[in-house]
């Protein structure tokens, strides 16, 4: 049944879904890596496609910016369409003086001041965590394929400009390592929906430094990220 945000049929996703935010890059992982790949949906331009990657049926489907954007496509992909594992392949801001461009960041926890989860947790804050089985398929995957991936915390902001001027001393005294702004979202409704979840990051900018790659490169040039999250999918 079509929802009000994807016009797709049930059994037109897979059970796997990578999610990416930009819908020109779930087209570009559609077209590189996907065989016998099928364009799913497209309402809003949101894209969506349904294919397969060594043998097992793979869809990627667009996810938007922030929080109430990701919710939405989470929410009516696990309940209408029956995923079952989602993985974010995104971007973020690096935060940690050791981060650098394109590093690879895959949190094991990402914290968040969003109203959102707390008002799905009875005003408390949860801990929003990807779900353990994925995140050992793609640490044995990444360190089975040589790929230097750091792991740890990262902030979930409801802010793209003007952030609280408290945040970034604070985001340092804690070690997070990236900003992003849906994972959270992403962990806690899988979570709630009893699915996989796992985010991968590619560092696209640096908060401290200001360094930061074209919006035509992410797009097209995620490409190590893109494919570990295909190979942690199938494993």
């Amino acid at each position: 049944m079509m929802t009000p945000h994807i016009n797709a049929n049930r059994g037109d996703f897979a059970e796997t879904i990578l999610m990416p935010g930009d819908p020109l890059r779930a087209k570009y992982i559609a077209q590189t890596y996907l065989s016998n790949a099928k364009q799913v949906c497209d309402v809003r331009n949101m894209l969506g496609y349904t294919g397969e990657y060594k043998g097992q049926e793979i869809s990627v489907m667009a996810h938007g910016m922030g929080t109430p954007s990701m919710a939405i496509y989470a929410n009516e992909l696990i309940k209408e369409f029956g995923a079952k594992k989602l993985i974010r392949i995104g971007s973020c801001g690096g935060v940690a003086s050791d981060i650098s461009l394109r590093d690879i960041i895959v949190p094991n926890g990402a914290s968040t001041g969003n109203a959102m989860n707390r008002a799905r947790f009875a005003g408390y804050d949860y801990a929003a965590v990807p779900d353990f089985e994925l995140l050992k398929a793609c640490w044995q995957t990444a360190d089975m394929q040589d790929v230097p991936v750091r792991y740890g915390n990262i902030f979930t902001n409801d802010f793209f400009y003007e952030d609280p001027e408290a945040l970034l001393p604070a985001l340092l005294k804690m070690n997070i390592l990236a900003l992003d702004m849906e994972s959270a979202a992403l962990f806690t409704i899988a979570a709630q929906n009893r699915v996989q979840a796992l985010s991968m990051l590619t560092v696209s900018d640096h908060i401290i430094t200001g360094e930061k790659i074209s919006s035509a490169d992410r797009q097209t040039t995620f490409n190590q990220m893109m494919e570990l999250a295909l190979e942690t999918s199938i494993k």
